[in-house]
């Protein structure tokens, strides 16, 4: 049975590893353990003077914050978002919490936190309360171990909620990562994981190694992450302004929804309230009376949908029914398979080119959702008619900011007319209705087979299908025939479609491809989707670990100007564009050297062996893709001598193989 290890991790000596032999026992192992403690002695952070914090409030500076808490010490960290300046305050043996200053700073600040709304902020509280380290450590395990919230916790110590001009971060960056993998998406300098157990009696190196890693790792990588959502954030403060509501630490759906509530409840007087919905509820599909089909394949498909049943599972969501949920539609050569997310067809490893006599075009359906929720007149039945009145209100007003390219106006209303139709399938939200999320899904990937369809007739080859859109390869004496088909599905559907034309298309499978625009720019998407390359797509950064990008730039250069793949790889000196980051859980280490459970890397020509796993069923054994990598935990100030180029070629010259290249344009 695994035991506490003083020093940094609880564990057994790992087991003989599936790859190779048993590695020995991890430095991370010995009591004595201590990582960082020389740079934490040396603690070469710039600190805050007293005439700095002044010039900082006068200047209306953000600091970023973090709080660290263990039974015997209690740290709270602040960084300016401005000059990258620290200030800390204490409480330990032989260390008093200056109460006076760090009040002050929590009432003259805007104070940015990374799920500081579930933790530091109720922390923070005790500690302005004059609350022992002790007792701020076992509000900390009621929070995070027994699921408490944090005003429960304050209620029983009776201590009042900070009033604080704060936002929280973690909401507004998409999807669901930690801060550490965060800050390794956007190349933070430093990843590191909390480096003592939260139950550690902490000693005085450990505290250095605790106060060190606060300002360096995670007010570090919580600064990078409010600069990479500046833009999202700057919207948040004029929606906030606009509305008399404080959205700044909102993601795009609550946001959605926090408008549109406050929009229905100046309309209607009483304020929405979220539907009692529950599991086993079923709804049948409407279908719209413009859904039509030709082919007798397409006829029984829409019978099938019509006399289907669609349940709420316990989730709040919808499943597909089992008669649909494996069903294949083919149409000509295309297999096309219709789920909650969306239409998707099923090439793979597929390759097409234009020529001289052949185009290829893509057609997007323009603000797929909003007009599929317009056109068909859809409100959840407990909010009534007036949800339209507000929805279509908001998709006009953005269509007007557009025309009169007034972005931040538009960049606000995107976010509502978008963010809402999530809203509608999650039963926690006011605007909760799966049956209309149903009825937009459905009807969005109807009316995509509609036109695909229609094409088939014609004798066009539709090559892919994806959500809003297709791919078809049209022959350029026929484009006019072409564009008469899909000018008549938008008078029949109400929906509009934006062209793109390509060179070529190279796919994986439906969701991994690479498009190459006549412009010869590149649409990447899955997993060839590389957002640290796109100036006008750093919001993406959240979304995926880098991995190697460097092969993805590789191939897009070579499918778009013939360079060869070697010479791009080898000539680039940005190690950022080599490293791949990942989620380890339990941790990992190599070679000895405990390295955390969010790990980053590069491919060396020095450094055999895998990365391993640390901790659990899986100790010992190696993590995925990590043979000969060398842990890049700190970037290097210069390009790293031992970078295995021939890796790098390799692997970018499997993706060409993968997307069914065959030969140059």
């Amino acid at each position: 049975m695994s035991k506490p290890i003083q020093g940094l991790f609880w564990a057994e000596p790992p087991k003989a590893s599936k790859h190779k032999a048993a590695p020995p026992d991890p430095v991370w192992l010995r009591p004595d353990y201590l990582p960082g403690l020389d740079e934490a002695r040396a603690f070469n952070v710039p600190l805050m003077t007293r005439e700095d914090l002044n010039a900082a409030n006068a200047a209306r500076e953000s600091l970023v914050a973090d709080v660290e808490i263990y039974e015997n010490y209690f740290l709270a960290a602040f960084m300016s978002t401005v000059t990258g300046k620290a200030i800390y305050f204490e409480l330990c043996e032989g260390c008093e919490l200056d109460l006076v200053l760090l009040k002050w700073i929590l009432a003259n600040f805007t104070i940015v936190t990374f799920n500081g709304n579930f933790f530091d902020l109720w922390i923070l509280a005790l500690a302005c309360a004059g609350k022992p380290t002790a007792t701020m450590k076992s509000a900390a395990n009621m929070i995070i171990n027994q699921g408490l919230k944090g005003w429960q916790v304050l209620r029983s110590h009776k201590v009042q909620k900070l009033k604080v001009d704060h936002y929280d971060l973690i909401e507004v960056a998409p999807l669901q990562a930690s801060l550490k993998i965060y800050g390794g998406r956007l190349h933070v300098p430093k990843m590191q994981d909390l480096p003592f157990p939260p139950e550690t009696v902490l000693t005085p190196d450990q505290i250095a190694c605790v106060r060190w890693y606060c300002i360096n790792s995670d007010c570090v990588a919580t600064a990078f992450v409010n600069e990479a959502l500046k833009e999202q954030l700057e919207v948040r403060r004029n929606m906030s302004a606009k509305y008399g509501l404080d959205l700044r630490s909102k993601s795009d759906a609550q946001l959605a929804e926090a408008v549109i509530c406050s929009e229905l409840t100046r309309l209607n007087g009483v304020e929405p309230e979220r539907p009692d919905i529950f599991p086993g509820t079923a709804y049948a599909y409407a279908v719209p009376a413009y859904v039509r089909f030709e082919t007798p394949v397409m006829q029984s498909a829409l019978e099938m949908i019509r006399k289907a049943q669609f349940v709420v599972n316990n989730e709040g969501g919808i499943d597909m029914p089992a008669g649909l949920k494996d069903f294949e539609i083919r149409i000509n050569k295309g297999v096309y398979r219709m789920g909650i997310g969306g239409l998707h067809s099923s090439e793979k490893c597929a390759a097409h080119f234009a020529d001289e006599n052949t185009v290829i075009i893509d057609r997007d359906v323009t603000s797929y959702y909003p007009a599929l929720i317009l056109n068909q007149g859809l409100y959840p039945a407990h909010l009534g008619p007036n949800f339209l009145t507000v929805y279509r209100s908001l998709v006009e007003r953005r269509v007007a900011a557009k025309k009169n390219k007034n972005k931040i106006e538009a960049d606000m209303l995107k976010i509502v007319v978008n963010g809402s139709y999530g809203k509608l399938g999650s039963k926690w939200s006011a605007l909760y209705a799966p049956d209309l999320m149903i009825q937009v899904t459905l009807t969005g990937q109807l009316c995509l087979l509609m036109l695909i369809e229609a094409l088939e007739i014609a004798g066009i080859e539709v090559i892919s299908a994806n959500t809003d859109g297709i791919v078809f390869k049209c022959p350029k004496v026929r484009i006019e025939e072409i564009n008469t088909i899909v000018a008549d599905w938008e008078k029949v559907t109400g929906l509009g479609t934006e062209e793109t034309r390509y060179l070529g298309v190279f796919s994986r499978d439906v969701n991994n491809y690479i498009a190459v625009k006549e412009t010869l720019k590149t649409k990447n998407k899955g997993c060839y989707f590389s957002p640290w390359d796109d100036p006008g797509n750093e919001i993406f950064r959240f979304h995926k670990n880098p991995e190697a990008r460097i092969c993805i730039e590789a191939v897009n250069t070579f499918l778009t100007a013939g360079t060869p793949i070697e010479e791009t790889i080898r000539s680039c000196r940005d190690i950022t564009k080599f490293i791949s980051v990942k989620k380890v859980s339990g941790g990992a280490f190599k070679d000895g050297v405990y390295l955390g459970s969010s790990i980053r890397w590069y491919y060396s020509e020095s450094c055999p062996g895998p990365i391993v796993y640390a901790t659990g069923d899986k100790a010992g054994d190696k993590v995925g893709k990590s043979d000969g990598a060398r842990p890049c935990m700190e970037l290097p100030d210069e390009f790293p001598g031992d970078v295995d180029f021939e890796y790098y070629v390799f692997e970018a010259s499997e993706m060409l193989k993968d997307i069914g290249y065959v030969k140059k344009f």
